[in-house]
């Protein structure tokens, strides 16, 4: 899978960018404004950057999103788990789990049907 890395301004941006696209860019800056305080110039800066990843297009003056919030949040947790516990999946649910005393049925039910449907096999 590809690696989707994004920065911590670019995330911000792209925060913003996921919740209301497509969105001119006039109106994209002054929400930036209002909500992490950017000015016009870093809006766009940080705009052009996206644009340049691939993440986002901006045609006619409208900001459009390429690649969907889901699958950066999914290579973040791959790069996550591929750096801190070396591929290991176990050993992030390990980890996870330390601080938690107890897992509610209903997070139990679906953690298992995810593992059913994502073993080799299909089992």
């Amino acid at each position: 899978m590809e690696e989707l890395v994004l920065f911590e301004a670019e995330k911000k941006l792209m925060e913003i960018i996921w919740q209301v696209a497509p969105i001119e860019s006039g109106k994209l800056v002054k929400i930036a404004g209002d909500s992490i305080n950017w000015n016009k110039s870093t809006t766009y800066t940080v705009l052009r950057k996206l644009v340049a990843k691939g993440f986002v297009k901006n045609e006619d003056s409208v900001v459009s999103v390429l690649i969907p919030k889901e699958k950066v949040l999914i290579s973040e947790s791959n790069q996550i788990v591929e750096e801190s516990f070396s591929g290991s999946l176990p050993m992030f649910v390990a980890a996870f789990f330390g601080n938690k005393k107890t897992l509610s049925d209903e997070d139990a039910d679906a953690l298992m049907k995810l593992i059913k449907e994502n073993m080799r096999g299909g089992n």
